[in-house]
């Protein structure tokens, strides 16, 4: 009698290799079908598959699913995102438990298929992708939503409604029939979604999909902003539960800094409070009036762990995003606001910082602990400058100066010192700050004041986030890097065209450093020309980044930098306390560490958080336009000062010196003349008189038209033509009346002048014209 064919449970190795190749997430029937498991040899692969789960190295999908990367199941609910260089689409799922962000799939047609627009939500029947560069294919089974939505004011007409985009870049409006309109009233906030074919007036159609409120009402102007770049909102019921059932940290393997005076300082509106700092003398007799410096920051990891619902919603928004009137937080309130917020006589657990500097700033060494505080105050920027300076009105005891404040300014000064030396780049640029009532409506426009205490607290950050970068370089652990690398040669050049124009020489073949560029800044510190350089020295700047390779940070003029300080408000900051967590062994590192996965697919969250990133800069930008327009409006046909902030083909880009407000002055209202765009001088030069306008200029304009909805200023010169004929010392880039022809301008006449002597010919040529 033969024997039966003996199994065996599969190895781990090929237990992975089939959930990697398998096409979608497989169940625990279909894995032991595929193996041909029964019996003791079913509960053996159930024992190895829920080890695997623990170690992060598969992860459930939906249902009862397994896959090594959450695998998408055969069927799946997914949003059109955009069109490739090919045409095609590419979509994401709408829901993804897996780790990392969700996955793209490129949507292919059948003759006959319906075609979503972008934006639009769909089921599609998908598999692994096989000759592509992205992990899935699918095809549209239905359309659940069909087309792309639109932010739009409704505008009430006598043949029906229309919807007016409130983007700028929008060209078109869209009709809204009878029918369409969804009770929508007159100069209302909608959301449209666009409909096929067009109506009257050969508009594009759409209808009312949802009603936002009044446009005009204050708290629309943010709304606008988080509507149209997409900006997450509200919390699913999953994060929020996991939220509310977290409690105080327990004390564990954490030392004990109760007794360590931290305090938390931050603007009078702060949200949250996720830095503390402390300072004393360091007692070692081998560091003659050296310093410790603490700096503790919310243990976020503790609550926010890899792979729960809190943790896939954080990823997907990568940061809080801060608006005049409210924020969207990365985190739901009962963490940000409440359990991981470094309150004031509130026990909370920390991931600390202990440095020692020396009197000259130089750092001995580091440490870092998990530890627990207790805040000793949380005081403001402006409370802590006057308490330093000796005036009164701070509200704070004299043990409280003696005790805190005094020695945190004393290790200020120590660590100023070691900056001074490094010389990072110091551009001097302020920042708006839209004030509003509590209706909501603008007070006033401010530039916000730099304090010492702003630049104690920026200091110490700095100095945290490099040794979180040091610390985990030595420690061999991966980790994502805030990069910012140094300008490129192309910027490098526009820039030293720009400066030469004013008289400040930045040589070829040198080695651009900071320092260099703050040479630069200095010798124009304030003249007339201060704004303008440190505009063009900004323009010249890579944009900053997260990446898992480090090339450090140009404008810090650091080889080391990894943001630690805010995990609250940054995801990147929440993987580098997991980092940390993992490259110590702490208590508890297999559940709030950096996991595998983690690792292995840093460069794509790294992507994810700094597209997030731009997307949070966006629309605050965009936030404080609208404001910025609507505090303006009132003022149609005011004169202000300002400087030419912008050149482009098409007109000048004006910031006003009062709000800081940026507007355009059209080309067509520069003079009866043709000018042309030089981009390298960031200049337009009149082609008759040689008339200049280039960065940084001065400029009178008259306010001729503010638009809240769109966030958009329009100018016109104001002061006479004297007045953008002036160059105050500027070298020249083209003629201004009564200087010699630029040999651009030369050109030109002589251009026209071949055109004309050709015309005259080729009319001598056919003779008098015939009489008809």
């Amino acid at each position: 009698m033969k024997n039966k064919k003996e199994t065996v449970p599969p190895s781990r190795e090929a237990l992975l290799a089939f959930l990697r190749e398998s096409p979608a997430a497989a169940t625990k029937r279909e894995i032991a079908r595929a193996f041909g498991l029964k019996g003791a040899e079913r509960i053996a692969m159930k024992e190895l598959l829920r080890e695997l789960e623990a170690s992060g190295e598969i992860a459930k999908a939906e249902g009862r699913r397994f896959g090594t990367d959450a695998a998408l199941p055969p069927l799946t609910g997914a949003k059109i995102l955009a069109r490739d260089d090919q045409g095609d689409l590419i979509a994401e799922p709408l829901e993804w438990a897996g780790e990392g962000p969700a996955p793209k799939i490129r949507v292919g047609f059948r003759k006959g298929d319906a075609a979503p627009g972008i934006g639009g939500r769909v089921l599609l029947k998908i598999q692994k992708a096989k000759d592509s560069d992205l992990p899935y294919e699918g095809r549209v089974v239905r359309i659940l939503e069909s087309a792309q939505r639109i932010l739009a004011v409704y505008r009430r007409g006598e043949e029906g409604g229309r919807g007016v985009p409130v983007s700028r870049k929008a060209d078109t409006e869209y009709r809204v029939e009878a029918g369409d309109e969804n009770g929508a009233k007159e100069g209302e906030l909608v959301e449209l979604e666009a409909k096929p074919g067009r109506g009257s007036f050969g508009l594009p159609r759409a209808k009312v999909v949802e009603r936002l409120g009044d446009v005009s009402a204050p708290r629309s102007i943010s709304l606008i902003a988080i509507h149209e770049r997409e900006i997450p909102v509200i919390f699913p019921e999953a994060a929020l539960a996991e939220a509310a059932k977290a409690g105080p940290a327990p004390m564990a393997d954490r030392i004990d800094l109760r007794a360590v005076p931290f305090v938390t300082i931050d603007p009078a509106d702060a949200r949250d409070h996720d830095d503390a700092v402390a300072a004393m003398p360091d007692p070692d007799p081998a560091n003659p009036e050296g310093w410790v410096v603490w700096v503790g920051i919310a243990d976020v990891a503790h609550y926010v762990r890899p792979g729960t619902a809190i943790d896939r919603e954080a990823r997907k928004r990568g940061n809080s995003v801060y608006f005049p009137d409210r924020v969207v937080p990365m985190l739901p309130d009962d963490l940000s606001g409440d359990l991981c917020s470094l309150h004031e006589n509130v026990e909370r657990p920390i991931i600390a910082l202990k440095m020692r500097l020396t009197a000259e700033g130089r750092k001995l060494d580091h440490q870092f602990h998990r530890g627990m505080i207790r805040s000793w105050a949380s005081l403001t920027y402006e409370q802590v400058q006057q308490a330093a300076d000796g005036l009164k009105g701070h509200g704070l005891s004299e043990s409280m100066i003696e005790d805190v404040v005094q020695p945190l300014y004393g290790a200020y000064a120590s660590a100023a010192r070691a900056r001074d030396r490094r010389a990072p780049l110091d551009l001097n640029l302020p920042e708006r700050k839209v004030e509003l009532n509590e209706a909501g409506q603008v007070t006033a426009i401010r530039m916000r004041e730099r304090l010492e205490a702003h630049r104690l607290i920026e200091e110490f950050m700095i100095l945290a986030n490099v040794c979180a970068a040091e610390t985990l370089e030595q420690k061999r652990q991966a980790l994502v890097f805030r990069v910012h690398e140094a300008p490129s040669p192309e910027k490098l050049a526009s820039l030293r065209e720009t400066l030469d124009q004013i008289g400040v020489n930045l040589a070829k073949g040198q080695n651009l450093t900071p320092k260099r560029l703050n040479e630069a800044l200095d010798k124009v510190a304030g003249t007339a020309h201060a704004e303008a350089v440190n505009i063009a020295v900004l323009r010249s700047q890579a944009q900053a980044y997260y990446g898992p390779e480090n090339f450090g940070h140009f404008g810090l003029n650091l080889a080391k930098y990894a943001h630690f300080t805010s995990p609250i408000r940054r995801y990147a900051d929440l993987l580098v306390h997991r980092a940390l967590i993992s490259a110590h062994g702490w208590e508890g590192w297999r559940k709030e560490g950096l996991t595998l996965e983690e690792e292995r697919d840093l460069a794509e969250i790294s992507e994810h958080i700094s597209e997030t990133e731009r997307r949070a800069m966006a629309a605050e930008r965009d936030s404080t336009d609208r404001y910025l327009a609507a505090y303006l409006e009132d003022r149609m046909g005011a004169e202000f000062e300002g400087v030419v902030s912008g050149v482009a083909r098409f007109g000048l880009f004006v910031k006003l010196d009062e709000t800081g407000a940026d507007g355009l002055l059209p080309i067509s209202s520069l003079g009866a003349e043709y000018f042309t765009h030089d981009p390298d001088r960031h200049a337009l030069i009149g082609s008759r008189t040689g008339t200049t306008w280039r960065l940084g200029d001065r400029m009178r304009v008259r306010l001729v038209e503010a638009t809240p909805i769109t966030g958009g200023l329009l100018f016109e010169p104001a002061g006479g033509s004297e007045r953008r004929t002036g160059r105050t010392g500027l070298k020249p880039l083209g003629r201004t009346v009564g200087e010699k022809p630029h040999a651009a301008q030369r050109a030109l006449a002589r251009k026209a002048a071949v055109a004309k002597a050709k015309a005259a010919r080729k009319a001598k040529r056919a003779g008098p014209p015939k009489k008809r």
